[in-house]
């Protein structure tokens, strides 16, 4: 790493763009503190990872895990939906806010999409495409081509490519960065460690900058593909969108550091402690997440004869804890007025309250599962 050059600035007529170096290359890590943060950060992988075996129907949670991951990291590009307007329908959602719930929703389905195609489509440029185009559809992201490599020059920060923070590489050299990027992932003739490669694949896609928007939203979702393309996560249960928008400015200060004085090192450090505080909060929300399970369900199953309906409604509640009387009876399988049944039992046992205030169309929440995700 000692030798790392990430690139040149290149006159490019009134500014300057940044050209990135080839990342496939042979690596030498010799800096003890980064080995020993290294390991810290592979044992509380491991330990997160272990949750996908060990919790029940795990996958009633992780939607809850992507929902926050989308906001968060839609949050860093200025959207401002959080995580309880992001489960309401959009009919419910202001109109002026309506665009920025979308590209919330748009972040889910791109990573659920992302996810499914791993299993026939390995971590790739494609893969990077595909998810893009989902992630711009409709919306502000239309008339941005979804799904495609930029054909133009674009910048970050500064109202012109004049007096821009940042000029990535020029559109004509993004399909050879590209192509150095996927070959460095999956060169095994090469050995790097995986969690400094996933830091490295970070950096080096968000100085290539190949979209005309959705870059940041993008390179932070390929973070989580990766862990679960690798093996290295059995299910997608770590996301760092959350450590990033808390440490926002260090984020953009690393990355810049990296291109601007080739500090790879710095940046590699910031990355692992995002790994081992991000796993070390996961970890605590399905412990706690275990401990409101327990309490939950040992109170519907004073309901008797309908306490099995009960259930199949707190299943649901785990994916979606805010609620009306018509999700209550098509989760529970019952009549309208069975759903209101189970909704007053829901709030006497004090697991759910009304939410809207509203004399019709009220909806209920989940209010202690949802906390979960949201302190």
């Amino acid at each position: 790493m000692k030798t790392f050059v990430a690139g040149q600035f290149v006159q490019q007529n009134h500014y300057k763009s940044f050209q990135p170096n080839s990342i496939h290359r042979d690596w030498v890590v010799d800096d003890m503190a980064l080995l020993q943060l290294l390991g810290q950060a592979d044992r509380e992988l491991g330990r997160l990872d272990m949750y996908s075996d060990y919790i029940p129907n795990i996958d009633l949670f992780i939607r809850m895990h992507v929902l926050k991951e989308a906001t968060q990291s839609s949050k860093i590009e200025g959207t401002q939906t959080n995580m309880a307007d992001a489960l309401l329908d959009r009919e419910d959602i202001d109109a002026d806010k309506r665009d920025d719930w979308e590209e919330v929703q748009n972040y889910v389905a791109a990573m659920n999409e992302a996810i499914d195609k791993l299993a026939n489509l390995p971590f790739s440029a494609r893969l990077a495409r595909e998810t893009h185009g989902t992630l711009l559809q409709g919306g502000r992201g239309a008339h941005k081509q979804p799904g495609e490599f930029r054909r133009s020059q674009n910048w970050i920060g500064g109202a012109s490519v004049s007096d821009a923070i940042f000029v990535p590489p020029v559109h004509t050299s993004i399909d050879d960065l590209m192509n150095d990027l996927e070959r460095f992932v999956h060169d095994e003739t090469k050995y790097f460690p995986e969690l400094l490669k996933v830091a490295l694949v970070h950096y080096q896609f968000e100085t290539i900058h190949p979209f005309l928007d959705g870059n940041g939203r993008v390179g932070r979702l390929l973070i989580t593909l990766y862990l679960v393309a690798k093996g290295i996560l059995k299910r997608p249960v770590l996301y760092l969108s959350d450590f990033f928008e808390r440490n926002r400015t260090h984020y953009y200060d690393n990355l810049m550091r990296v291109r601007e004085s080739n500090d790879l090192l710095q940046w590699f450090k910031f990355f692992l402690v995002g790994i081992v505080e991000t796993a070390k909060s996961s970890i605590a929300t399905f412990d706690d997440i275990l401990q409101l399970q327990k309490d939950v369900e040992g109170k519907i199953q004073t309901l008797g004869s309908r306490a099995a309906k009960a259930q199949a409604v707190l299943n649901h509640l785990y994916q979606q804890p805010i609620i009306d009387a018509a999700g209550v009876a098509a989760a529970a399988q019952v009549s309208p007025s069975s759903a209101y049944k189970l909704i007053a039992d829901f709030e006497r046992l004090g697991i759910l309250a009304e939410y809207t205030g509203a004399r019709r169309g009220k909806r209920y929440v989940f209010a202690a599962y949802l906390r979960l995700f949201t302190r």
